[in-house]
């Protein structure tokens, strides 16, 4: 993955260099062929749906792009208003799961109508055996969280967070697996787009260790905004520090 490179580089601009793990070519799946003609796990990112009405992509008219900052006190006014088993939920779970409902009430999609959110799943860890060290493939997994709009938008915040963490739980060694299959069994389909929210969490993009000669960075995430052909379609939580020093996304 990008991240694992960019993390391990800056030891290569300090000499002596003492590589403690070279890069890794072994480990990959053969993707000309599927293990199976039958998927063990079952992925929504690319199934089809009917649409009940007439829709976009993405309601392009009155359109406006946001950046929103979420620091310690908006998380956890959010986080109050969860019952007690949800608040241990991440923050990108409890904040991709707010913006999803609040993005849904905001284009008010017909009511009967699926709605999603896609989210990134990093799949490193759940390998046995582990990836090897140097591999800097990809590891990622794209679950899909499901819901009608009209759920979504009258539901408490904890529907669309439970759907968001199910979402996640789902992502394991075979569900990477079949997802690979998948792509080799229909021809590599583009994932849903109609009444899709994805949202990416570059949170961990940097850190004050990630110094290539000209300091440590202060920011990570995409060169401009309305990154992707069709606009509205991604959000990223990226961090940032507001000028009361507080750290958030």
């Amino acid at each position: 993955m990008v991240l694992d490179f960019l993390n391990s580089y800056p030891p290569l601009l300090n000499l002596p260099v003492v590589l403690k793990s070279l890069p890794s070519y072994q480990f990959g799946k053969d993707t000309s062929s599927a293990r199976v003609t039958h998927l063990k796990c079952r992925t929504h990112t690319m199934s089809t749906t009917t649409y009940l009405t007439p829709t976009k992509l993405v309601p392009l008219d009155d359109m406006v792009q946001r950046s929103i900052f979420f620091g310690p006190a908006e998380v956890s006014a959010l986080r109050r208003r969860l019952s007690p088993h949800l608040r241990r939920c991440t923050t990108f779970e409890l904040l991709a799961a707010c913006i999803w409902r609040c993005r849904t009430i905001a284009l008010s999609p017909n009511p009967n109508e699926e709605v999603r959110i896609l989210c990134f799943v990093n799949g490193r860890r759940l390998f046995i055996p582990p990836l090897p060290a140097g591999y800097y493939g990809n590891a990622v997994a794209t679950p899909v969280a499901i819901s009608t709009a009209g759920d979504l938008c009258k539901q408490p915040l904890d529907f669309a967070l439970e759907l968001v963490m199910n979402a996640k739980s789902k992502v394991t060694e075979e569900y990477i697996k079949s997802a690979a299959d998948l792509m080799v069994m229909r021809g590599r389909p583009h994932f849903t787009i109609v009444r899709t929210y994805i949202v990416s969490d570059v949170t961990h993009a940097i850190s004050d260790n990630m110094d290539y000669g000209w300091g440590t960075p202060v920011y990570a995430g995409p060169a401009k905004g309305g990154v992707g052909v069709i606009p509205g379609l991604l959000s990223f939580h990226i961090p940032f520090k507001n000028n009361k020093g507080e750290r958030g996304n």
